[in-house]
């Protein structure tokens, strides 16, 4: 591998295309500064209250969990308390970090376990802890987390000399470097970039995998791997864009893209994502997708969204977090999935799981439905996505997903505030606003989705049709509003299996199924209200097939909860009738028996998928009669 130098033989590490903006300068606004408070008073801001692996782990002295419980969950809660600028939230995140930096051993060692387990001790802990102590340190300025990481870092550096990397860590090697490009960027230290290149040639070589891709059908056993595991393909689509920092190599560069087109191809869900439960598993939209899976994807897109400033990260990225991720979710995000389906029409223990390597509860929601990992990990995608919104360029600032939040910045030496006025991605109309000091001209860059063919945008009393699938830079002035409309146009996508899905804007529609909610595992300790586990049965029919591509969109206002089903902002009028089709080990069916009509056309109300809790979003157009 060539890495990059100058004449003195110093390395050089590139800057991205856009950087991440202080995430104490980002304020998260109404529909969005909802969700998070939601998540908040769910799962995600009580598990330290109530749940062993994280109140009583050992992380900070207790005896339960010593791993990726509490590193995956400060990785999220750390961030969602900086953006709710809530006291007691931070509060509670710096008792965990106190504990954590009083446990770090004089050799750098952070990590809680004996110094005669070291060896057998999975790294991977380690990356994801020092990238949580990074996103505190960034919250709050702690000058404790600079020296902490370092001395880490040195230790594992030396560490590795005497004890190559295994199991996960082996497979996560590059989310290390987050934390070793954090600190070199403070440091400019050449050993830090010499330790990222030992942790690739270390670590798993996913891009030879993919360059001689053996995955390229739906699986034919039920066999578990690391190297199809879909948490880890998910977290490495970001890995060599990460590695062309020191490469500067185009096959680094360009790696995400041809690998997530040979994951769409042969394992693509319409909303984005692709299938893993636990690994990989086609493209049969009852295969499942893990909770872990979304959230590290979409950290994936804003990283790539960050190193390269391409549109199209920002277009998959907006799909995942407005429908998959909200899908996986109760409303009121007090349980959750640890497996979605796309056509998911009943969450009920199944005796023969339809899932490949995860058991038969693993689509119902919970606690900790099958694998703890998800209830841990659930807590960093919106934070981290609204963090994200805004992104710094080389001159001013990049919009690289649309939600309502505002940035405070400094202009000239002087306080401002850009604001992002929308109920985007329920509504197409978007605006853009400075404030600061009278005729300040800022420079403003605006993602436009590939889809959004026809955008307008509005300004100084000009208007202006920006490419899609580009970046359209403009200067915003001072109490001047930009006006983006980015025209939302219903259309049916095609999908394997002569299945369709309806699309529209960055939103998939699915049907909405009326739910018998049922609580199970009442006997089990942790399940108590309101982190109960509950199975959903169908009340309503949803063997259907559509009958006319006409459809019709109605919308009513962005009220507290809009990822509901009672809350959806929009919704789509479809004229669908029901056929043959059945249920087949607890799920429906990859494909209905027949697309015949069984009798007249009725009009069915589909919402956006992350609105639902059972949905059918995959189905066919229904057979014309024969004469």
């Amino acid at each position: 591998m060539i890495y990059m130098f100058t004449k003195k033989g110093d390395y050089i590490v590139l800057k991205n295309t856009f950087e991440f903006a202080p995430i104490k300068s980002v304020k998260p606004r109404g529909w969005l500064l909802g969700q998070l408070r939601i998540q908040a008073d769910g799962l995600s801001g009580n598990l330290d209250k109530f749940w062993p692996p994280i109140a009583d782990s050992k992380w900070i002295g207790g005896g339960q969990d010593n791993w990726e419980i509490v590193p995956y969950w400060l990785d999220g809660f750390i961030p969602l308390a900086c953006l709710l600028d809530d006291a007691d939230m931070m509060s509670r995140a710096g008792r965990y970090v106190d504990k954590i930096l009083e446990g770090q051993c004089e050799d750098g060692w952070i990590c809680p376990c004996a110094a005669n387990e070291r060896y057998n001790y999975d790294l991977w802990a380690l990356f994801l802890i020092l990238k949580a102590l990074t996103v505190f340190h960034d919250a709050t300025g702690d000058e404790r987390i600079e020296p902490a990481v370092s001395r880490a870092l040195r230790n594992l550096e030396g560490f590795i000399d005497g004890r190559t990397l295994f199991n996960w860590a082996h497979m996560r090697w590059f989310e290390a470097l987050i934390p070793i490009f954090w600190l070199y960027e403070r440091t400019q230290e050449s050993w830090l970039v010499e330790l990222a290149v030992k942790l690739r040639a270390l670590g798993f070589d996913y891009l030879s995998l993919y360059e001689n891709w053996p995955y390229d059908r739906e699986p034919e056993h039920n066999r578990w791997s690391y190297m199809n595991h879909v948490v880890n393909n998910a977290m490495m689509i970001k890995a060599y864009a990460l590695c062309y920092k020191i490469t500067g190599q185009p096959r680094d560069k360009n790696a995400a893209a041809f690998m997530m087109e040979l994951l769409d191809q042969h394992h693509g869900t319409v909303t984005g994502m692709f299938t893993g439960d636990e690994c990989l598993s086609g493209r049969s939209p009852v295969q499942g997708t893990e909770l872990c899976a979304v959230a590290e994807l979409m950290y994936s897109l804003e990283h790539l969204s960050a190193i390269t400033g391409e549109a199209k990260w920002g277009d998959r990225l907006e799909s995942l977090a407005y429908n998959c991720l909200p899908a996986t979710f109760s409303p009121d995000m007090w349980s959750h999935q640890y497996d979605q389906q796309v056509n998911q029409v009943m969450c009920a223990k199944q005796e023969k799981p339809v899932f490949r390597t995860n058991g038969g509860e693993a689509h119902l929601f919970g606690l900790q439905p099958n694998y703890v990992c998800c209830t841990a990990n659930l807590s960093q995608a919106w934070p981290k996505f609204a963090a994200s919104v805004f992104m710094k360029t080389a001159v001013g600032t990049a919009v690289t997903a649309y939600a309502p939040a505002s940035l405070e910045l400094e202009i000239n030496g002087s306080p401002a505030r850009l604001d992002i006025i929308t109920d985007y991605p329920f509504d197409d109309r978007i605006t853009v606003t400075l404030d600061a000091a009278d005729g300040t001209q800022y420079p403003l860059s605006l993602r436009i989705p590939s889809w959004a063919e026809g955008a307008t945008l509005s300004a100084g009393g000009e208007i202006y049709n920006p490419e899609a699938g580009k970046y359209f830079s403009i200067n915003i002035g001072a109490g001047e509003p930009i006006e983006l409309r980015l025209p939302m146009n219903g259309r049916f996508v095609p999908r394997q299996n002569g299945m369709t899905a309806l699309v529209r804007g960055p939103l998939v529609y699915a049907l909405e199924i009326g739910e018998d909610r049922r609580r199970v595992n009442e006997e089990i300790p942790g399940r108590e209200f309101p982190h109960c586990d509950y199975e959903i049965y169908p009340t309503t029919p949803w063997n259907y097939a559509v009958a006319d591509s006409a459809v019709r969109f109605r919308s009513r206002p962005v009220g507290d909860m809009p990822f509901s089903p009672q809350g959806a902002p929009v919704s789509a009028e479809v004229s669908c009738v029901k056929i043959d089709w059945q249920l087949e080990r607890g799920s429906a069916s990859p494909a209905p028996v027949s697309a015949v009509p069984l009798g007249e056309p009725e009009t069915v109300r589909f919402i956006p998928y992350g609105c639902t809790n059972l949905r059918l979003t995959e189905l066919p157009f229904a057979e014309k009669p024969k004469r």
